[in-house]
């Protein structure tokens, strides 16, 4: 354990999104490249009734923020994705499973822990409580001068059922059944073994984002979590812009929640603290076959 305050479990109450939003996207003329490593300055805002997008034409780096001052009205929710795992090398399912960093995974946790100390006044950070996010969020809590780490279940990766431990390229044939339920185009469908829909995850994981936002309003946060939560999170807020590419290990993905019931993404898929470290471009997660 690392000199950090003792971490505490939230049991979170259930906040479900609004289910009656209509949405109008206006897309921009640029075709964005989210898996390569750029960092994308955009605007994205999901407010009710209309959803706006803008882009930035800086160079590829993320705008850094003013630590002294956030506007007292939204919470400023940098979500970062858990740093490497040799089950991400291989190509296996995690899920619920809980697997700890490599030691790429950890180098990455202190780049990105550095990363953010220099640039950011972060008040606390929230995490998942499987050990690959944990300890991302523990390196990143103690760059910032020792915050503290507040556990949230919700925050877990999307439990995978049956396919959880199968190496992603078997599973069809080793579980058939469990792979066509997580093949499924039907949202709702549950995977065997306990697995949760893409309904669930999404409700489960916006839900927690809110419920940290509005405890945080006029603060700069730090959430620590995996792949597919990170990309229920961008549905939610861009519902009518095509999916993200691959979320990769320790990118920086940056919301506002406003008091208007308003998500705008300022910052998506920044990796540009890794260009001295390296990353994974191909291995298995942060995509939609994400565990």
């Amino acid at each position: 354990m690392s000199a950090l305050r003792t971490a505490r479990i939230i049991k979170p109450s259930r906040l479900s999104p609004p289910s009656s939003s209509k949405t109008v996207c206006k897309l921009p003329e640029t075709k964005f490249n989210f898996w390569r490593n750029e960092t994308r300055k955009l605007t994205l805002t999901h407010h009710h009734p209309t959803h706006l997008v803008k882009t930035a034409e800086s160079p590829p780096v993320m705008a850094q923020s003013d630590s002294s001052s956030v506007d007292p009205t939204y919470s400023e929710i940098i979500v970062v994705r858990h740093g490497e795992t040799a089950w991400n090398v291989d190509g296996k399912i995690q899920g619920h499973l809980d697997v700890e960093l490599n030691e790429v995974g950890r180098e990455q946790a202190v780049t990105v822990a550095n990363r953010l100390s220099k640039e950011f006044g972060i008040s606390v950070v929230y995490s998942s409580d499987l050990k690959r996010a944990l300890e991302t969020a523990k390196t990143i809590a103690n760059a910032c001068g020792g915050l503290e780490v507040i556990e949230d279940p919700d925050l877990r990766e999307r439990h995978l059922g049956d396919l959880q431990g199968l190496v992603f390229r078997e599973a069809a044939e080793s579980n058939p059944k469990a792979y066509k339920a997580f093949s499924s185009q039907k949202t709702d469908q549950d995977i065997p073994g306990g697995g949760e829909s893409l309904d669930r995850l999404f409700e489960r994981c916006t839900s927690a984002l809110e419920r940290i936002g509005r405890k945080h309003k006029g603060e700069r946060i730090v959430v620590v979590t995996h792949g597919g939560v990170i990309r229920s999170l961008y549905q939610w807020a861009c519902p009518n812009i095509r999916r993200p590419g691959k979320i990769m290990n320790t990118s920086l993905n940056t919301f506002h929640l406003s008091d208007r019931d308003e998500w705008t993404v300022k910052t998506w898929g920044d990796v540009s603290h890794l260009n001295q470290t390296g990353f994974l471009r191909s291995g298995f997660g942060g995509d939609g076959n994400s565990g």
